[in-house]
């Protein structure tokens, strides 16, 4: 659906994006994460038109940026980071603006117009404020405004530069659970700093470090290949005294050492080889079993979000 080859852009000296390349399939959701500066926005405004690449194709829906821009358009719902609101219409007036500008009365007909204005308004919960001026909205219902506009014309794919940006914990919920529907059957991009809205809502990620890719595909492939070794912590009764021998002898184990004092539960810190931590773990409930040892507690070390985010993102992350 987005297929991106060897994107850069440079303004004068500056190459804020360098030879970026990757691909988003349809009914996928993904994330572009990075600190300031990182690329981010640039990049989603190249994929939309709103900016010309300095080098490198950006295909979405089949469609060229630089060679059909009316097309790619067309298929393609923008959300930027700064909602460019006409704030002396009202609701109602501003989402009829961009349903005729989007030419929807002329391909469907008034009754479907006003069908997908009302599509758009109840699913971004803007009934209650369909009449008012925008001047008068608050900041996170100008937000909602903003995504009513890019899911009007029901597009293809969906670009959201901040799509939570000046939302309240109950409208975060609420649009991070439109997005996620939207997500089953359109491709959607969107940029964010909330990390917890990365693991809440994407299926993959693109972190972003000064203009390149650094790291590509789910939190967990990606902290997989960052993690080496696994840390499994078990908690056992019953285990007998040759329980540490036993565990440390189990396929895929590299060391076990008693994590803690007391006598029962019996405490390990098993550390496993990288990608061996399903099998380790597996082996430990097998052996328990077969061993008539009960095991009360299992809980593997896993990297967050945030600690991928600080590795790859880091000053000195590419020394």
């Amino acid at each position: 659906m987005i297929e991106v080859s060897g994107l850069a852009k440079r303004y004068g000296e500056f190459e804020a994006v360098r030879g970026v390349s990757f691909t988003v399939g349809s009914g996928r959701v993904v994330g572009l994460l990075g600190p300031n500066g990182a690329g981010k926005t640039t990049i989603m405004k190249a994929l939309t038109g709103y900016h010309r690449a300095s080098a490198g194709t950006a295909l979405l829906d089949g469609k060229d940026v630089a060679l059909d821009p009316v097309g790619v358009k067309a298929v393609v719902g923008y959300l930027p980071e700064g909602v460019p609101l006409y704030l002396d219409m009202t609701v109602a007036e501003y989402l009829g603006f961009v349903a005729d500008a989007r030419g929807l009365s002329a391909r469907s007909g008034r009754a479907r117009r006003n069908a997908a204005i009302e599509k758009a308004v109840v699913a971004c919960g803007l009934g209650g404020v369909y009449g008012v001026r925008m001047e008068r909205l608050s900041k996170g219902y100008r937000q909602r405004v903003g995504l009513a506009q890019a899911i009007l014309h029901d597009p293809a794919i969906l670009i959201l530069d901040e799509p939570t940006t000046g939302l309240d914990p109950n409208q975060i919920l609420e649009i991070r659970a439109l997005i996620r529907s939207l997500g089953s059957e359109k491709t959607v991009i969107l940029s964010t700093h909330i990390l917890q809205e990365v693991e809440a809502l994407c299926s993959e990620v693109l972190i972003l470090n000064e203009g390149t890719i650094v790291a590509q595909g789910s939190a967990a492939e990606i902290a997989a290949g960052m993690q080496g070794e696994e840390r499994i912590e078990c908690a056992l009764t019953n285990a007998g005294p040759a329980a540490l021998e036993s565990l440390r002898s189990l396929a895929g184990v590299r060391s076990a050492e008693r994590a803690g004092a007391t006598a029962s539960p019996a405490r390990f810190m098993i550390i496993a080889g990288p990608g061996d931590g399903d099998s380790v773990a597996e082996s430990v409930f097998d052996w328990a079993v077969g061993s008539g040892a009960k095991l009360v507690e299992m809980r593997r070390e896993r990297m967050s979000m945030e600690d991928i985010f600080v590795r790859l993102t880091r000053e000195d992350a590419g020394k």
